[in-house]
């Protein structure tokens, strides 16, 4: 990191951070191009391992690159803010941000996508659901991201 002093490690600060991001980018190779999409998430965070949830419709281009190739970059980031200064070098922005990489696994079980899609409804809406209709439950694709690796920063003024 180029920045040591802006790196969090504080796994409370980072769960701090993904409280607050409610959407995240999803970057991964399609037929040798970079694609990036916008996807709600919900997740899982064990000590310093962190696991998204993600859905996705059954077909289309997304789900297509996650099937060729796995291997996804995931990027969230909150806290926005200009920091105005006299001079226009000065200037500089408040923000909070993960960026990590991992495999994308497509989940196969009715089991396996009713947890994640309940984990992505509980980040998304703050509440419990068990009342999951299986027809929507088996409408969709429900993927886990386990990140390989990952680095939180932020910038807050004082860093």
């Amino acid at each position: 990191m180029r920045r040591p002093k802006r790196q969090m490690t504080d796994v409370g600060e980072i769960a701090g951070v993904l409280r607050e991001c409610m959407v995240c980018r999803v970057g991964m190779s399609s037929q040798g191009k970079i694609y990036v999409v916008p996807m709600n998430f919900g997740y899982e965070q064990e000590g310093e391992k962190l696991t998204f949830y993600l859905h996705s419709a059954k077909v289309g281009r997304k789900i297509e690159a996650f099937r060729e190739e796995p291997e996804v970059c995931v990027e969230l980031d909150c806290r926005h803010g200009l920091m105005e200064a006299e001079l226009p070098c000065s200037h500089s922005y408040y923000y909070a941000s993960l960026i990590g990489t991992g495999k994308v696994q497509v989940l196969k079980t009715y089991e396996e996508k009713l947890e994640g899609l309940k984990k992505l409804m509980r980040h998304q809406t703050g509440k419990d659901f068990d009342n999951f209709d299986e027809k929507w439950v088996g409408a969709v694709e429900v993927l886990k991201v386990e990140l390989d690796e990952y680095a939180c920063k932020y910038h807050d003024g004082t860093n």
